[in-house]
């Protein structure tokens, strides 16, 4: 456990001025422990979720680890660096109660999007893309939405290039599960051809198979060939990652 702990939250008039903020951040070679980043439609519904009043636009959220001093002097850093990409409403504290409240906020945003929507669903979904590409990725995403007629938020851990997408959907509506599946491949494919990967963190699973086979061609047919060598029965994990 380290001596000390400090969280921040700040807030931005764009994605991109957040996520270069980050970028500056990891250049600058501050130890952050995490940085999260939600966009201003997600912070609406953290807002009446969590009952706070933080601004409605695109937000980060930072931790800092380490001793009393240090964790203090990596906040006021990226104070300074926020402050050059116009972050506002800058904050931070070292108290235990006041950090739980804020990252608690962060933890809860699937019930925050779920309430958004009496009797909605969470259909959710991830990309990865390099962090230079990360903004422009989310815009684009924003942008897709903006055009749907269902209610998708975002919210990722902007230190790896990684970001869910949470759309709110009724499961028993076919048309609304085509489109959430339509926004799904859209993502995908934008990540793609950002250099990016079809999935930061939920995996392939049986949503993504055939995603992996458009992010990696004929490496596939490896990885096809290897699992039928081990797995001959397909006993383990059938169904899963790769199609035999």
């Amino acid at each position: 456990m380290p001596a000390a702990i400090s969280a921040a939250v700040c807030s931005f008039a764009t994605v991109e001025a957040a996520v270069n903020a980050v970028i500056q951040t990891i250049q600058a070679g501050v130890p952050v422990a995490r940085i999260e980043v939600a966009n201003a439609i997600q912070m609406d519904a953290i807002n009446k979720y969590s009952k706070l009043e933080l601004p409605v636009a695109p937000t980060l959220w930072l931790e800092f680890h380490g001793t009393e001093v240090s964790v203090a002097e990596q906040a006021e850093m990226v104070q300074k660096i926020t402050a050059d990409h116009g972050g506002a409403n800058f904050s931070w504290t070292t108290r235990p109660e006041d950090r739980q409240k804020l990252w608690r906020a962060r933890h809860d945003v699937v019930y925050a999007d779920r309430a958004m929507r009496p009797g909605g669903q969470i259909f959710t979904t991830d990309v990865c893309v390099p962090i230079s590409r990360l903004a422009e990725c989310i815009v684009a995403t924003e942008k897709d939405v903006a055009a749907s007629f269902l209610p998708a938020l975002i919210v990722g851990h902007a230190g790896d290039g990684n970001f869910h997408l949470i759309i709110v959907v009724n499961p028993n509506e076919p048309m609304e599960m085509a489109e959430a599946e339509r926004l799904n491949e859209r993502l995908v494919h934008l990540a793609l051809s950002f250099d990016g990967t079809c999935t930061g963190e939920h995996g392939i699973g049986c949503g993504k198979i055939d995603f992996l086979i458009a992010e990696h061609g004929e490496a596939v047919s490896v990885m096809r060939a290897i699992k039928k060598a081990i797995d001959p029965d397909n006993i383990m994990n059938p169904g899963k990652i790769l199609r035999i």
